[in-house]
């Protein structure tokens, strides 16, 4: 069954998504479009997928002692623009519009500061575990959506993480299948 999605590009929603808004998020610079589409992976805690920890860091309220991994993160003011679960379901978590904080320190073809014109997609999955074939589907769909709304987006103007901030980061890890996410948005 193919689904359509469709942003509102006046708001940056995405119709018909969960809706859980991040405070961790800030204006665009002046001027400043989304060029970019990054794919990230997350699993919290790390390997282990489902449960409330995405929404809870994302909201800046992920209890420190609720696994040993958390402790390193828990303060930490991150968040993307939207997640896609394993059953390929989407949360939004910032308007497309707006300035998520997913990249960090990165670049792209020599331009710094990623998250000014980037939209951020996270994937729950990990780096050597394969993603789900509901989540491919759901990812090309939302690419569409956000290149028909944002003008400046296009199908060819993707990377992961690891490509905006090599030395720090191996997301969306080999396990995510590019060549088969490019066979979804022909």
């Amino acid at each position: 069954m193919h689904t359509t999605l469709s942003i509102d590009a006046a708001t940056g929603i995405l119709v018909g998504a969960r809706q859980v808004l991040s405070p961790h998020y800030d204006a665009r610079p002046p001027g400043v479009l989304p060029t970019l589409i990054v794919v990230h992976g997350i699993s919290l805690p790390p390997g282990e997928f489902g449960g409330p920890w995405i929404d809870r860091l994302f909201c800046g309220n992920l209890p420190a002692l609720a696994h040993p991994s958390f402790a390193a993160i828990a303060a930490l003011r991150v968040s993307a623009h939207a997640v896609i679960r394993r059953d390929g379901s989407t949360t939004q978590y910032v308007p497309f519009g707006a300035r998520a904080w997913h990249a960090g320190r990165s670049s792209h073809r020599g331009r710094e500061d990623c998250n000014d014109f980037s939209v951020g997609i996270e994937l729950e999955g990990a780096d050597l575990i394969d993603y789900a074939e509901p989540q491919y589907r759901s990812l090309a769909q939302l690419i569409t959506a956000l290149c028909a709304a944002y003008p400046t987006l296009s199908h060819e103007q993707l990377a992961g993480h690891s490509d905006i901030a090599p030395t720090r980061k191996t997301d969306p890890g080999p396990a995510f299948d590019w060549s088969r996410l490019r066979a979804l948005l022909i």
